[in-house]
């Protein structure tokens, strides 16, 4: 059994980097045999890519660390639920295991707007651990938007 809480905050870790960066703070960490094999946070800003979430910059360090876009046993531990795009490529890359901090109702595909992983068309079965460290998730998140909306509101008073 994994630690979450631990695996969570190293998720986390990766969430702070992507706001010092001004990117959405999302950060993402997959765990194999109880190590760190892929790390990743939120980038779209910076590389100018749609793509660049915290959880797919995971899955391909994942991959290249062990040579295998195969990751069956692997964890992702993620702060923010997964939207369809990282949860398609999760299913894809046969990730057995999905941890993340806090709900995202507006594009969340792993049972908050709907349920990809889960589903039995898909013929697969990935374990879902949803809430973990959750205040701490959703926290940073808030501050964030607070903090983008406040410069928003300011550049339209100037």
């Amino acid at each position: 059994m994994l630690d979450v809480e631990k695996w969570m905050y190293q998720a986390f870790l990766e969430a702070e980097k992507a706001y010092r960066k001004n990117e959405v703070p999302v950060g993402a960490v997959i765990v194999y045999e109880n190590k760190v094999v892929g790390r990743g946070y939120n980038l779209i800003e910076t590389l100018q890519d749609p793509t660049a979430h915290a959880e797919m910059l995971a899955i391909t360090a994942a991959a290249n660390y062990l040579a295998s876009w195969r990751l069956d046993s692997a964890s992702l531990f993620v702060t923010l639920e997964p939207c369809a795009m990282c949860a398609g490529a999760i299913l894809n890359s046969r990730i057995s295991e999905v941890v993340f901090g806090a709900f995202d109702p507006r594009m969340g595909a792993c049972g908050s707007t709907i349920d990809l992983l889960r589903d039995n068309y898909f013929n697969t079965f990935i374990n879902i651990v949803p809430g973990i460290m959750q205040e701490k998730c959703e926290s940073i998140l808030k501050d964030f938007f607070e903090i983008l909306r406040s410069k928003n509101n300011n550049n339209l008073t100037s």
